[in-house]
């Protein structure tokens, strides 16, 4: 019934009007913003787990009542982050489903998405796919991967919770404490490693430790030509423009130099409230505890798009709300939103500016059980293009998921929750794809997640890389 549902529901998406008509949709949406309503049920699992300071209920806890860091593993599910890895071989079979739902009953799986055995690049038709290396963060690990267009790994980085944060041992056990949320790498191979809602460290390319950040950093990141990064960071307190007693989690677009030390923390509560959008804000009064917009991307913008809309000059940010259903854009000089918009997409990840002038955003679709990667005008607000998969071949992520334009036109997708990332022509047709080939589980049926896949050119360098 669910999954007739499911289709019921891409049925309807693809009926939906044509680009000249879209601009209902997205109107429909500020809609839902501006109401305070919320087709979403759940999130990112992040939004519940525990981190330095908050609980499962996103709310402050004194450090006394939390358990020692003990990494606890489940039989045959070792520490990280692992879903139910469906689409490899056909449908779940009604034992399988069983498992999946027991699993879940006792608390074995956080979110969910089971293996046949099939894993690394399972497809590579290399006279259209691109070229070049792939850089990943995975579910299984607290380290990136560096990896060629065939699978083949040619340099890991790894550095445990405790390697990098020992003063944190009083931290409970979690998800975010096994593995990176996201990654970035350096020309010389040191690399930059979230552990989400945590913090940062660096390495170099032998793993060692150059420095740590311990700003509550969370899922995404931004390095630029002068060496400052900019990252989103949080803290868990009580903000009385949304509720005088409940804590909240407040997000910040956060500056730091090259050596990791904080030069600016920016509220992206308080941007808004100063702005001409604080009325699109008063639907946090509605949440008044916990992750109330769950902010999930951050992109500095190199003015490309000016010409057409000035909210979008060098320098300002793009960011995401999953919780709101919004993208918006910050000018970083004057802290102020200057450019906020819904659309036809649920609980979304990755917008990211073109070529183009137009912006690539990830739907993940909420509860539909359907994701889509939407390309749209941001100045006529029109849908131009989209990949959703297919009956024969389902695209889906509840949570997290990433986007991005590759130099051939093609684009690059992961669907974090499957293990999987995949390139697709502007046809719709796969022409690169990666499965995880990390696996768990008593009949090895969890994948672990990737965050994000990141294709670098082939002229980058790789020298110093273990091949």
């Amino acid at each position: 019934m669910l999954r007739q549902a499911n289709h019921l529901m891409d049925r309807a998406r693809r009926a939906l009007p044509t680009p000249a008509g879209s601009t209902l949709l997205f109107t429909a949406a500020i809609l839902i913003v501006l109401g305070g309503c919320s087709t979403e049920e759940g999130g990112d699992e992040a939004d519940t787990q525990a981190s330095t300071t908050v609980n499962q209920e996103g709310l402050q806890e004194p450090a006394q009542q939390r358990p020692v860091l003990e990494g606890r593993e489940r039989p045959g599910i070792g520490p990280g982050r692992w879903r139910v890895a469906t689409g490899e071989g056909g449908r779940l079979t009604q034992e399988q489903q069983v498992e999946i739902e027991r699993l879940e009953s006792i608390g074995y799986l956080s979110g969910s998405k089971t293996a046949t055995g099939i894993g690394g690049v399972t497809v590579h038709d290399r006279t259209r796919a691109g070229s070049g290396y792939n850089f990943f963060t995975s579910g299984h690990s607290p380290g990136a991967l560096l990896m060629g267009m065939d699978g083949s790994i040619l340099h890991e980085w790894r550095c445990a919770f405790l390697e990098a944060f020992p003063e944190c041992g009083d931290i409970i056990s979690n998800e975010q404490t096994q593995h990176w949320r996201r990654g970035y790498l350096y020309e010389n191979g040191d690399v930059l490693g979230i552990f989400d809602g945590v913090g940062l460290v660096k390495l170099d390319k032998d793993s060692n430790i150059l420095w740590t950040y311990d700003g509550g950093a969370h899922h995404d990141l931004e390095v630029m030509d002068d060496g400052r990064i900019f990252i989103l960071t949080r803290e868990a307190h009580r903000v009385p423009r949304v509720d005088r007693n409940s804590t909240v989690l407040e997000d910040f677009i956060t500056i730091l130099n090259s050596d990791g030390e904080e030069l600016d923390r920016i509220s992206i509560l308080s941007v808004f409230w100063d702005s001409n959008y604080d009325r699109a804000f008063l639907a946090l009064k509605m949440r008044r505890s916990g992750d109330i917009t769950h902010t999930n991307t951050l992109e500095v913008l190199d003015g490309s798009l000016a010409d057409r809309l000035p909210a979008f000059r060098k320098g300002n940010a793009l960011i995401s709300f999953r919780k709101l259903h919004a993208i918006a854009v910050v000018d970083i000089e004057a802290r102020k939103a200057v450019w906020l918009m819904a659309g036809p997409w649920i609980g979304q990840h990755q917008p990211t500016v073109l070529p183009n002038d137009h912006i690539l955003v990830f739907d993940n679709g909420g509860n539909t059980g359907i994701s889509r990667v939407l390309e749209f005008d941001p100045v006529t607000q029109e849908e131009v293009w989209r990949y959703g998969g297919s009956y024969e071949d389902e695209f889906y992520t509840k949570s997290c998921g990433t986007n991005a334009l590759l130099p051939n036109g093609n684009i690059l997708i992961t669907e974090s929750d499957n293990g999987r990332a995949f390139e697709v022509t502007r046809g719709g047709e796969i022409v690169w794809e990666y499965r995880n080939p990390a696996r768990a589980g008593s009949k090895r049926q969890l994948i672990a997640t990737i965050f994000e896949m990141v294709r670098l050119p082939e002229s980058f360098p790789t020298e110093w890389a273990e091949h």
